[in-house]
């Protein structure tokens, strides 16, 4: 199958989100395990020179993965994803925050809480991953970030995966 999608990234400034949705042509199940196990997160989730690196994971609700992005030059920076819910196959909650090695929190940059969710579509899966933060110069910090270019070569590497 070819790809008929792009990543799409939609910021609301009156709610303080972004959305990213995308279709990858491939079986909801193998998508969901994408985003589920650290060995198959670990190959797609940095974007590229940057690459993942899990040091926990625990996938259950009220469970967390904790992970750096690794530079070409070793340097790394902490995430923390905690799992709020989850519906099997369908819907993941999460708070995403940065933090240190520990998983403890970095109170100077925004933590967000969201949804990831998975339809099945006629040409493969549809991925939808609405963050809100907390105020509008968070969504503005996380954009100057570079989200949405990281986030898009993410997508661009985990389709590839995905054909594997």
């Amino acid at each position: 199958m070819k790809s008929i999608n792009r990543t799409q990234v939609t910021k609301d400034l009156k709610e303080n989100s972004i959305l990213v949705s995308r279709v990858f042509n491939a079986p909801i199940k193998k998508v969901w395990q994408a985003h589920t196990d650290s060995e198959i997160l670990d190959q797609w989730w940095g974007p590229s020179p940057w690459k993942a690196e899990t040091k926990t994971i625990n996938f259950t609700a009220g469970g967390f993965w904790l992970y750096a992005m690794v530079s070409p030059e070793n340097q790394k920076q902490w995430g923390r994803m905690k799992y709020l819910a989850i519906d099997q196959y369908k819907s993941i909650e999460i708070e995403d925050a940065f933090c240190d090695e520990n998983g403890k929190l970095n109170n100077e940059l925004p933590v967000s809480k969201g949804q990831i969710a998975f339809t099945k579509t006629e040409n493969g899966t549809k991925v939808e991953f609405k963050m809100i933060y907390p105020t509008e110069t968070d969504l503005e910090k996380i954009v100057e970030m570079g989200f949405e270019q990281g986030i898009t070569i993410c997508h661009d590497q985990l389709e590839r995966l995905l054909k594997e």
